[in-house]
């Protein structure tokens, strides 16, 4: 929401305190020292449990070979593994804290935690080689390489009297000391900056700095001043990039202003800075406090999760994907077995080489993508927060989330249906953007929630298909259904796709691989029933196959979705001068959306989806594959608001007739995942036994059924059960539920 939110915190609440120490493991947060008033410092260590927002004092162990940390300000406190570093600081000399006696400290300190909550104690580690002199307000930081080499922890800039711009290491493994050569330009003498790490860069920000680059000893008041240059260190190469200088101009506030004191955190390969100061205003007796939230984009964004189908229709498909962080929207893409015809006479709209996305009048995270003209800084990409050319158009349809609350006894997630795990190389996506792993600052506003902005067309959530109060909504394949979670193109006419068999017995198929691409045609799949209802022996006529030219088995454009979920009835055609086009070429254009034709999902039409994050820096790589069909006509809808309700020997299982039953519902059938050596041969390709047919919208599944249950992996570990209902045509598409299982109590699921 980009909301700021004051959470109500108890237990030992700490003293406010500034220029502490301050490191995050998972949901705890642990804060050391820093200065509680004026001359009187802190040498407490508090722990927040931030998932119960319960703070707690602790008492560490003092070391065996001397004294526990003195209190002090401005030291660095750094988190790697099970252990914090302490290092320097400024402490006072004087017991009175009216007569403060300046003692900068070069000490350094190990601090061992406990798992989950606690602290062990405080240890003094022996060092080698020459410890970086005495400072405060610097920064450490703690790399470790992912292929070779040990942590390192390195320790840049501070003040001792003046202000350095010393890079200093040290080897947690070897636990020696030592100052690395550096190429480049390094960074001017400073205090009170930030360093963050991503990926193998160290990027520092602002500061307080020289007023001109002359030396580096102690100036008169006026002749330091804080800075907005920016600049990173590569840790692999140690070499110096410098992003923003500290005399580029900003006239236009483009760029977050110059301060000191501020913060700043990693989430993902995004960088937010918040706050800090602008030096001090002798005239106002008060310094210049910040109030201004910017973030920082580093490279493009990872690839999403597959797409996955909650629900299906005749004509369209409800679509989710598990969320990428720190991301302003989402691309998603379609092709179809179906050749689709290209268009004529659609003019395109060019995109510059390095736009990137902004929100709308530089005020939202949460606003629409849109492409902005950058600003040629050296080796970033920086938005206009004031202009808004717009690259969501204001008939994309959208769907809004809404969080499904959990029913019964136990928790119900929402239902996935697996599916098949395409390795085709990406194609080139139709929209302009270029590749780049060059940054890209924004600022952003956080006064409000925000809405989505920009877009016409707003779809929810079926509401009669989909209760956002049930514990899972229906998802329907008609190629997915009671089988095996390899999708198939062929289906039995009566069944709507699924394989039914009784009780004992297992449902398996093999299906073949696609045909390649310069001949893409639907290809037959052998399905492997053995004996089956008389009712599912008759065949669906099949579509012949249709050879199709390469150029015509094109990703077409769905739209650019805020939220990682989507309606999807339509897709955008493209126009036919730029159906070769491939994207990454130089000067590609982006199609704009508001001029381009739309084409209608068909029924029983096999469609595949794959979905590309984006972010200032451009669109991510796309997703694996998921392929979904759309339903047939006449043959009933799934069920609906699935709960499961745990009893001491066996569990309760019910739902809701379908919406749409499409005639009399004969009966119900019930599936469970069960384990079997095809799993163990193909973990993504699960098997189903029937465990319930009849009239009635629940089911008893006994302990001994359970015992025989898969416990599928995927995401959270749960048990998949499947629901379908039957009319005269057939049985229709399936229902999943994930019944999550906590492993640690449940040791035979």
């Amino acid at each position: 929401t980009n909301q700021w939110f004051l959470p109500a915190v108890r237990g030992d609440i700490p003293p406010g305190c500034a220029a502490h120490g301050f490191v995050c493991d998972g949901t705890r947060i642990l804060v050391f020292g820093g200065m509680v008033e004026y001359g009187r410092y802190s040498n407490d260590l508090y722990e927040l449990q931030a998932s119960r927002w319960l703070w707690k004092k602790v008492k560490p162990q003092a070391p065996s070979n001397g004294s526990p940390p003195c209190p002090r300000l401005g030291h660095s406190f750094s988190l790697y593994g099970n252990k914090c570093y302490l290092f320097g600081g400024l402490a006072n000399e004087s017991e009175d804290s009216n007569n403060n006696v300046p003692r900068y400290l070069n000490d350094f300190y190990e601090l061992e935690l406990q798992h989950g909550s606690g602290v062990v104690g405080w240890s003094i580690p022996v060092t080698k080689g020459i410890l970086p002199s005495p400072r405060e307000s610097h920064t450490a930081i703690v790399y470790c390489r992912k292929d070779v080499g040990s942590p390192k922890m390195y320790i840049f800039g501070g003040m001792c009297g003046c202000r350095l711009n010393d890079l200093w290491e040290l080897d947690i493994e070897t636990m020696t000391w030592s100052r690395p050569e550096t190429k480049g330009t390094v960074p001017l003498p400073r205090s009170l900056h930030t360093a963050n790490v991503i990926g193998n860069k160290m990027y520092v920000f602002g500061g307080w700095v020289p007023q001109s680059t002359g030396g580096e000893i102690s100036a008169p008041d006026g002749e330091w001043k804080c800075t907005g240059s920016f600049s990173y260190l590569n840790l692999d190469t140690t070499e110096w990039i410098g992003l923003i200088s500290d005399c580029q101009e900003d006239k236009s506030n483009l760029l977050p202003g110059p301060r000191a004191g501020h913060c700043a955190v990693a989430v993902g390969t995004r960088l937010y800075i918040w706050s800090g100061r602008d030096g001090y205003r002798k005239a106002w007796n008060n310094q210049v406090c910040c109030k201004d939230l910017w973030y920082l984009d580093t490279e493009r964004p990872q690839a999403p999760s597959q797409v996955q189908l909650i629900r299906a229709t005749t004509n369209s498909f409800q679509l989710k994907w598990d969320e990428v962080p720190t991301v302003e929207g989402y691309l998603l893409q379609l092709h179809a077995d179906t050749p689709v015809p290209p268009v004529a006479g659609i003019p395109g709209t060019g995109i510059p080489e390095t736009s990137v996305l902004s929100s709308q009048g530089g005020c939202s995270l949460h606003q629409s993508p849109q492409s902005l003209p950058s600003v040629p800084y050296p080796e970033m990409k920086l938005d206009h927060p004031s202009q808004t050319n717009n690259l969501i158009p204001n008939n994309v349809q959208v769907a809004l989330s809404s969080n499904s609350k959990v029913e019964g006894k136990e928790k119900v997630a929402a239902p996935e249906n697996k599916v098949t795990q395409e390795t085709m190389k990406n194609h080139a996506d139709a929209t302009g953007f270029k590749e780049s792993n060059a940054p890209s600052l924004l600022p952003v506003c956080t006064s409000s929630a925000q809405t989505t902005a920009n877009v016409g067309e707003l779809h929810d959530l079926d509401k009669q298909s989909v209760n956002p109060d049930a514990s899972v909504s229906s998802t329907v394949s008609s190629t997915q259904t009671m089988v095996t979670q390899q999708a198939v193109k062929t289906e039995s006419s009566s069944t709507n796709g699924a394989v039914v068999k009784d009780e004992t017995s297992l449902t398996t198929f093999n299906s073949k691989s696609e045909a390649p691409e310069t001949a893409y045609a639907m290809p037959s799949t052998r399905v492997n029933i053995g004996q089956t209802n008389d009712s599912h022996s008759s065949r669906a006529p099949q579509r012949p196959p249709a050879p199709v030219k390469t150029r015509d088995r094109r990703w077409y454009d769905v739209g650019i979705f805020k939220n990682n979920s989507a309606v999807v009835s339509q897709f955008y055609l493209l126009p036919e001068e730029t159906m070769n086009i491939n994207s990454k070429t130089e000067g590609a254009d982006v199609p704009d959306y508001r001029l381009l034709k739309k084409q209608d999902l068909f029924p029983g039409t096999v469609y595949r989806f794959r979905v590309a994050a984006i972010n200032g820096c451009g669109i991510g790589p796309f997703s694996k594959i998921s392929e979904f069909k759309t339903c047939i006509p006449g043959f009933p809808g799934a069920p609906s608001t699935v709960k499961i309700t745990k009893s001491v020997d066996c569990i309760h299982l019910s739902w809701e007739p379908p919406a749409s039953p499409s005639g009399n519902i004969l009966e119900y059938s019930a599936y469970l995942a069960i384990r079997s050596t095809q799993l163990q041969e193909n973990p993504s390709q699960l098997v189903f036994m029937r465990i319930y047919c009849g009239l009635k919208t629940s089911c008893i599944v006994t302990a001994a059924q359970l015992s025989n249950a898969h416990v599928d992996y995927t995401s959270r570990p749960a048990i998949v059960f499947r629901i379908s209902a039957k009319n005269e045509r057939g049985y229709g598409p399936a229902t999943q539920v994930r019944w999550l299982q906590d492993m640690k109590t449940s040791g035979s699921k």
